[in-house]
Formats: C-alpha cells, sequence, structure tokens
C-alpha cells in the first residue's frame, strides 16, 4: 500500500474559532479539554480501508436534526488523491444518521486553506422512527477513504485555493 497522507490536529486557535458553531456557550477550558482529547483518525484493523474519525465530544441529535461538528483534524494529503468521508454504517442502519452531503470530498489542497483544512461533518439525523443519536465522545462518527483520481486530457487548471469549504465554487 502506498502512503499518500498524514493526519494532523489543527491549531487550537482554529479550533476554538470553528468550535463556536458548534457551541456558543462551551468556555475556554472545556474547548480545549475536548481539543486536548481528540485523537488523530485510525484505521480499526489491517484490512480496514476507512480511518474512523472520532466524536470530539458526547452528541445527542434528535430525529430530524443536525449539528455541524467540527472534527479538529486536518489531512495533508499527496496530490491525485482525495479523501471521501462516509458516515459510520452502523450509525446510518439505526438511526439514517448521516452526513448532510452524502458524502465528503476532501481535497488534497485543502490543507492549506484560510481554514487550516479543518474537517467539518455536518451530520443529520434522519431517523423514520423518531430515535435520537446518542454518541460518546470518541466513538466513531464518519469514516475517510483515500482514493486516487484522474482528470481530463484537456484539463489546464491552474488556479488554486484561496479559502476554506465551498471556495472552489467561487473561483469558477
Amino acid at each position: 500500500m502506498e502512503r499518500i497522507a498524514v493526519f494532523e490536529k489543527v491549531s487550537f486557535e482554529q479550533f476554538r474559532k470553528d468550535w463556536k458553531k458548534f457551541s456558543e456557550t462551551a468556555g475556554e477550558e472545556e474547548v480545549r479539554a475536548i481539543y486536548d482529547a481528540i485523537s488523530l483518525p485510525k484505521r480499526a484493523t489491517a484490512g480496514s480501508a476507512g480511518y474512523d474519525f472520532r466524536a470530539p465530544c458526547a452528541l445527542s441529535v434528535p430525529a430530524g436534526k443536525e449539528k455541524l461538528i467540527p472534527t479538529g483534524i486536518r489531512a495533508k494529503i499527496d496530490s491525485g488523491y482525495v479523501l471521501i468521508l462516509f458516515p459510520r454504517s452502523s450509525l446510518g442502519f439505526k438511526y439514517r444518521f448521516q452526513l448532510d452531503n452524502t458524502a465528503g470530498i476532501i481535497d488534497s489542497d485543502y490543507y492549506h486553506a484560510d481554514n487550516e483544512g479543518h474537517i467539518m461533518c455536518k451530520m443529520i439525523n434522519d431517523s423514520r422512527e423518531g430515535k435520537t443519536v446518542e454518541i460518546k465522545a470518541g466513538d466513531g462518527m464518519v469514516q475517510g477513504l483515500f482514493l486516487p483520481f484522474g482528470i481530463t486530457e484537456d484539463d489546464h487548471v491552474s488556479t488554486e485555493r484561496t479559502g476554506g469549504f465551498g471556495s472552489t465554487d467561487k473561483q469558477q
């Protein structure tokens, strides 16, 4: 297997800024404790394709509700590869807990974005039975796969990313 990426934590300053989107009431000490407890994504077994992203804190998401969850993680990815995030199967089967955009695409140049490439997951509980999703701090929440990609023969894009989430759409 080819080694093509490295996971890192974003800076505490970036995490604190983004955490306000999740919880406006969290104090400095609470945010620091959450940040310090964040672990880098890992594969569960030698045969696992996906890297498990863990919940940075306990989460409770009622049916029909969504949450934007800062992971505290960024990925330095070699050119020619992409990180794709998917919901964990068990949460999807039990609750229909999923990424709001179905799959998250993390481009290699996102690492250099103005938000330090902070990977955030907007999750929705689409339960049809009214179930509330309860996830403990440190439990798996989404999984990421690194995949190679190709481009067309007539592709001559040379524009570089300047912003964070959603910025590539503005550069066309």
